[in-house]
């Protein structure tokens, strides 16, 4: 497809998405409507399967991931991560919530492993599945509580035990649990804005501290590195350090985790000013590329994939959705947050980064009737929904999809 052309009705797409998101409120949210829109377009042939690579965003996104989540630990202080330490607390929980409901939906629809252990089992599930329902259960759970990672570790694990069906289940998850998990955190970080909204006009609630212009300039880098292109060289050589430490590790601090960390680092040590890629020229371009990695599975799915295993990705779904809101909403509300973020931060496990930073600045502009109200709420919620995504997709899944997978076939 013509590069341009891709770019253009992408481009078409998210401008569309984004009136919508405002017309509604953020009740639709951009993420979700946009998901739609290319679902449809690719399970119809409108958009060619090529759309999003011929673009050149997917190549691009891969590249400036990495600066983004620097980008976002800077607009963290240190004070802020040490403060999230229930928020992660949470986001494990929900992680082990997927598992231990998904475990409850295999014991329920399934039974066990071996081919015809449990030919007496009249279930949907059961017959689909062929007798290894708890295949699908490790499966569900890595793909359902995690990003690409834990999805490429299942897939390794079935494909070397000759379970080809079992791989293509957390691609299906993958592609599918963005249309799940957008609406719902949409509607429910909508509702603690409202709330935050409430607690700002009764003056509990406090705009953050805003760094005076003059201030906000101010680092321990040479002036040559504050340029747009001097910005991008130090930003890109602090993800090559996040790359290097990833490959040295075997993947055990993963890239986006370090490359997070030395983010706020960089920030509390002066070394990069606060939100340190604001301002320059490209960071737009930048955040509508890492947008489209959300959409690159929809490319692949076909209707014949999907109402092959309609029953087992409706009970991952609904199985997966109890559990996240049982445990993210107990845990959470032990540790002293409202039931709605507690949720929304479980939710993240269904989609990460980057709808983590875009579904809270839409709550936050739903919400705030001034400029320093949207500030109020986005600081409360913003902080939590990051460092949720991380605890849950790309820390704890990768851990626990790790130590499961190797249960598939066995």
């Amino acid at each position: 497809m013509n590069a341009v052309l891709a770019f253009v009705i992408i481009m078409a797409v998210w401008t569309v998405s984004d009136f919508i998101a405002k017309k509604t409120k953020s009740l639709l949210s951009s993420l979700f409507v946009a998901s739609i829109i290319f679902l449809i377009g690719f399970l119809t042939g409108i958009f060619p399967e090529d759309l999003l690579t011929s673009s050149s965003l997917l190549a691009l996104a891969g590249v400036v991931v990495g600066f983004i989540i620097v980008h976002l630990g800077t607009t963290i202080s240190l004070d802020d991560f040490k403060k999230q330490w229930k928020t992660f607390i949470i986001g494990f929980s929900t992680v082990i919530g997927i598992g231990v409901s998904l475990l409850v939906a295999g014991l329920i629809f399934g039974g066990g492993v071996q081919d015809g252990k449990y030919d007496q089992v009249v279930s949907a599930l059961d017959r689909i599945m062929g007798g290894g329902a708890l295949n699908y259960v490790i499966a569900g759970i890595g793909s359902l509580s995690g990003g690409t990672i834990s999805v490429l570790i299942i897939q390794e694990a079935a494909l070397d035990v000759g379970l080809s069906s079992v791989a293509i289940f957390p691609v299906l998850i993958a592609a599918l649990q963005g249309l799940v998990g957008f609406p719902l955190t949409s509607i429910i970080l909508k509702k603690e804005a409202a709330r935050l909204s409430g607690e700002y006009d009764a003056g509990r609630l406090e705009a953050p501290v805003v760094v005076d212009n003059g201030e906000a300039k101010e680092s321990k880098l040479p002036d040559a590195f504050t340029t747009t292109a001097g910005t991008l060289f130090v930003v890109g050589v602090t993800v090559l350090v996040s790359i290097l430490i990833n490959n040295l590790t075997n993947g055990i601090l993963n890239t986006f985790v370090v490359a997070l960390i030395l983010g706020i680092t960089l920030r509390a040590t002066g070394i990069f000013k606060p939100s340190v890629l604001t301002g320059i020229d490209s960071l737009g371009l930048m955040m509508i590329a890492i947008m489209i990695l959300v959409f690159g599975p929809l490319a692949t799915v076909q209707p014949s994939d999907v109402a092959a295993l309609a029953v087992p990705l409706l009970l991952a779904f609904l199985f997966g959705i109890a559990g996240i809101a049982l445990f993210a909403g107990v845990v959470g509300k032990l540790l002293g947050y409202s039931v709605p973020m507690s949720i929304a931060i479980g939710l993240t496990s269904l989609y990460g980064f980057p709808g983590t930073l875009i579904l809270s600045q839409e709550a936050a502009r739903g919400a705030g009737k001034t400029p320093e109200e949207v500030a109020a709420i986005e600081g409360q919620i913003l902080p939590k929904m990051i460092i949720a995504g991380f605890s849950t997709v790309t820390i704890t899944s990768v851990i626990v999809t790790s130590i499961i997978a190797a249960g598939i076939g066995s």
